[in-house]
C-alpha cells in the first residue's frame, strides 16, 4: 500500500456532480499537479475551489477536498475532486490523475485499505457493501447497525470471554503447583459454554433473519386459474401490473412486482393457474408455478369463495401445510359455497378484488408472520455474508464437540482444542486473523470506487 491509487467514486454517467477519489502516501502532490491552487499547505478538511488542468488547458471547474492522513476512510492522505457530472469530463480527470502518477484502485481498495490500516474490521466492510446495495429502509437501519460496530463489538466480547476460559486451562496445566490460581474445572467451563452458545445461537437466527429484511419476502399467489391471484397482485401494487380476465388461464407466466410494506421489500410473485391443462403454453406456466412453491418465503394460496372446494384446491392445501402460506378467500362478495372446515390453516383472510376490501387485513397478516415493525434494530447483531454465517455454524458445530466432551469427561487439553477452534473463528469473521483469499473474495464484490 505504498503506491496511490484513483477511481471514480459516483455513477458513471450523466449528472450534476462526478467525484473522483484518490488515496494514498502521494495523494496531494499528485492532485497538486493538476490544480490551479497550491494545495501544499492546504488545511485538513477543507473545499478549495479552482481549476482542473492538463499543462495550459482547462479541463473542468471544480471543487476539491483534502482530506490529511490519519483522520480520512483509508487513514492515508485522500483528495476528492467534486467535477461536473458527465462521462468524458469524469474520465478525463481520473486520465489525468493516472498520467500523473496515481494507479487505478481495484474493486473495493478504498475500503480494503481502510480494514488493512486498522479503521474497521470485516464485520463494518461487510455493513459498507451492504449499504450502499441495500434496496429498502429496515436493511438500511440493520447496515447502519453494523457499521457503528454492534455486531463486532459482541463477537470481540465472546473472544475475550473464549480467551479468559483457554487462559485459565493453560495456567492450570502449566503451573499446577499454585494453589491461589483459579481451577477451570469442567462444570465452570460449561457454565461460560452454555451463555457463549446461547450468543452465537441469536447471531445465527438473526444473520438468517437478515436475508428477508435486505432482500424482501418472496412471496408466490398460488391457486387454480380465475379465482383472483392477478386481482390481488394489482391491488397490491396499485396498478394493473397483470391482465385480468374472466377468461381463465389468462396467465400464462410468472408475473413480478416489487412493492415496499412497512420498509420491507414484498417480492410478489403471480402465477398461473394450476390445473391440468391441454394446451402446452399454459402446461409450462402451470409447471413454472409448482416450481415456485419451494422458493417461496411465504405463498398466497387463493381460493373461490363462490366455489366448492375441488381436487386441485385441496392438493394446493395440502402442498402449503407445512410452510409459511396464508390462505386468501377471494370474492367474498358473492354466495358463499365454500366449506372453511376443511381448510386447516390458521392464516385465513377474506378479501373482495372487486373493491380493496381485505387488502389491508392481508398486509396486516403478512406484517404479524414476519414481525415487521417490531425489529428493534439497536439489537440486531448479525453477520451479512454467508461466508461470515458459514463460519458462525462452524463454531456452532465446535460448540457440540465440547459439549460431547463434557459429558464423556474428556482431559481438559482435549476440549481447549475445540474452545480455541471457536475463537479462531470468530478472528476470522471480525478479521483479526485473516488469510489474503479472504480479502481478495470479499472486497472484489465492491465497486472501483469504494
Amino acid at each position: 500500500m505504498n503506491d496511490t491509487i484513483a477511481a471514480i467514486s459516483t455513477a458513471l454517467g450523466v449528472g450534476a456532480i462526478s467525484i473522483v477519489r484518490l488515496s494514498g502516501p502521494d495523494a496531494i502532490k499528485i492532485a497538486n499537479k493538476i490544480f490551479d491552487k497550491d494545495l501544499t499547505n492546504q488545511k485538513t478538511h477543507t473545499i478549495t475551489y479552482g481549476y482542473i488542468k492538463d499543462n495550459d488547458k482547462v479541463i473542468d471547474e471544480v471543487l476539491l477536498t483534502v482530506m490529511r492522513a490519519p483522520k480520512t476512510f483509508t487513514t492515508e492522505d485522500t483528495v476528492e475532486i467534486n467535477c461536473h457530472g458527465g462521462i468524458a469530463t469524469t474520465r478525463k480527470v481520473l486520465e489525468l490523475l493516472i498520467k500523473n502518477g496515481c494507479r487505478i484502485a481495484e474493486r473495493g481498495e478504498f475500503t480494503k485499505r481502510a480494514f488493512l490500516n486498522g479503521r474497521i474490521d470485516l464485520v463494518e466492510a461487510e455493513a459498507i457493501k451492504e449499504l450502499v446495495n441495500t434496496k429498502n429502509d429496515q436493511a438500511r437501519q440493520i447496515a447502519i447497525e453494523n457499521l457503528k460496530g454492534e455486531t463486532s463489538n459482541k463477537i470481540k466480547k465472546l473472544r475475550n470471554e473464549l480467551r479468559k476460559i483457554i487462559s485459565n486451562i493453560e495456567v492450570n496445566i502449566d503451573y499446577p503447583e499454585y494453589l491461589d490460581i483459579e481451577v477451570m474445572t469442567t462444570n465452570k467451563i460449561k457454565e461460560s459454554i452454555v451463555d457463549i452458545e446461547s450468543e452465537l445461537d441469536k447471531i445465527i437466527e438473526n444473520s438468517k433473519n437478515s436475508r428477508i429484511l435486505k432482500e424482501g419476502i418472496r412471496t408466490v399467489i398460488i391457486g387454480r386459474p380465475n379465482v383472483g391471484k392477478s386481482s390481488i397482485l394489482n391491488k397490491f401494487s396499485g396498478y394493473n401490473k397483470a391482465i385480468v380476465t374472466d377468461i381463465p388461464g389468462t396467465t400464462r407466466d410468472i408475473v413480478e412486482e416489487e412493492i415496499n410494506l412497512d420498509g420491507i421489500t414484498l417480492n410478489l410473485i403471480d402465477t398461473a393457474g394450476i390445473r391440468e391443462a391441454d394446451n402446452i403454453v399454459e402446461q409450462i406456466g402451470v409447471e413454472k408455478s409448482i416450481e415456485q412453491i419451494d422458493k417461496a418465503d411465504l405463498i398466497i394460496l387463493v381460493l373461490n369463495n363462490n366455489e366448492e372446494l375441488t381436487k386441485e384446491d385441496l392438493d394446493l392445501l395440502e402442498s402449503v401445510k407445512d410452510k409459511t402460506s396464508i390462505i386468501v378467500i377471494n370474492k367474498n362478495d358473492l354466495k358463499n359455497n365454500l366449506d372453511i372446515t376443511k381448510i386447516n390453516n390458521k392464516n385465513i383472510v377474506y378479501t373482495d378484488t372487486k373493491s380493496d376490501n381485505g387488502i389491508d387485513t392481508l398486509k396486516a397478516k403478512i406484517k404479524e408472520l414476519f414481525n415487521i415493525g417490531k425489529i428493534n434494530y439497536n439489537e440486531f447483531v448479525y453477520v451479512s455474508s454467508l461466508e461470515q454465517l458459514n463460519k458462525l455454524q462452524e463454531a456452532k458445530e465446535s460448540m457440540e464437540n465440547i459439549k460431547i466432551g463434557l459429558e464423556k469427561e474428556e482431559p481438559i487439553d482435549i476440549i481447549e482444542i475445540d474452545i480455541k477452534n471457536i475463537w479462531n473463528i470468530l478472528g476470522e469473521i471480525t478479521g483479526e486473523s485473516y488469510t489474503e483469499e479472504l480479502l481478495d473474495n470479499l472486497f472484489s464484490d465492491f465497486c472501483v470506487g469504494k
